[in-house]
């Protein structure tokens, strides 16, 4: 951020940023899904997350102090970042700098499926922390395009405060009336977005589901061109109705299975 701000002493302020996206997918019989879970397991390993991650941690202005990485069986990724704001980096990097537990990334996969459907989703969590004046909001773009973003849930707070020069506590130091400020328009016209912010404790929440579904582009190991006309409709309405039910964080239409 360029607002030069003069503080006394270190900026204290917590920015912390909860990213989750999921992924919808058709995979038509027990062994597509099994099939699908290895794809992306592959897709998403630690390495892949970790790549990920490292270049986020540059784009926001931080540098990466320590990693942690890790694949599960069956299934999921984690990687754990330690990360500091240059300006609290020590010249020699031999001291011990104070608030780095309070700067780190997080991020979990969650590959799944149910046997008595035919939907399979992808989930990836992801959270950024930092301390001092940078901010993980820069980054939304590039984390919306590194995976396949059905829907999407943003929480975002700025915690704590600062001073400036004459005491005067500082509660927030950046300019922001919603998540959707930090995103590019070209990124925002693919989706349908809500906010809920409680603007008073500087808490901010968007959520977003993708407008237009190819049906495609979301089987798995499918040719569209092999299904007949009631079955596109079938995949297209069950699909939509997971994506809307994860969307509103209820289940709007119940069980919804369908088996070939």
């Amino acid at each position: 951020m360029e607002n030069k701000l003069k503080l006394y002493g270190f900026n204290n302020l917590t920015k912390s940023l909860s990213f989750n996206i999921y992924d919808v997918c058709y995979a038509k019989d027990p062994k597509a899904q099994l099939a699908y879970i290895a794809y992306v397991d592959e897709q998403y390993n630690s390495e892949r997350i970790t790549d990920i991650m490292t270049h986020l941690t540059e784009m926001i202005g931080a540098q990466v102090l320590s990693v942690s990485r890790q694949d599960y069986d069956p299934q999921g990724a984690s990687a754990t970042f330690l990360i500091a704001d240059e300006t609290m980096i020590p010249a020699g990097g031999s001291e011990t700098v104070a608030h780095l537990d309070k700067s780190h990334v997080t991020v979990h996969t969650y590959p799944e499926y149910h046997p008595d459907t035919c939907i399979a989703t992808f989930r990836v969590d992801i959270d950024v922390a930092t301390c001092g004046k940078i901010t993980p909001l820069t980054a939304l773009d590039y984390l919306i395009g590194s995976f396949d973003s059905d829907i999407i849930t943003m929480d975002y707070r700025v915690r704590g405060f600062t001073r400036n020069l004459s005491g005067e506590k500082l509660f927030i130091d950046h300019n922001i009336t919603s998540i959707q400020d930090y995103i590019d328009e070209s990124t925002l016209r693919k989706y349908d977005a809500v906010d809920v912010n409680v603007y008073q404790s500087n808490i901010f929440h968007t959520k977003m589901l993708i407008r237009e579904l190819d049906l495609q582009n979301y089987l798995f190991n499918t040719d569209v061109t092999e299904l007949p006309p009631w079955k596109r409709l079938e995949i297209t309405t069950a699909l939509k109705r997971e994506m809307i039910e994860i969307f509103s964080g209820r289940n709007v239409f119940g069980n919804g299975f369908f088996t070939d």
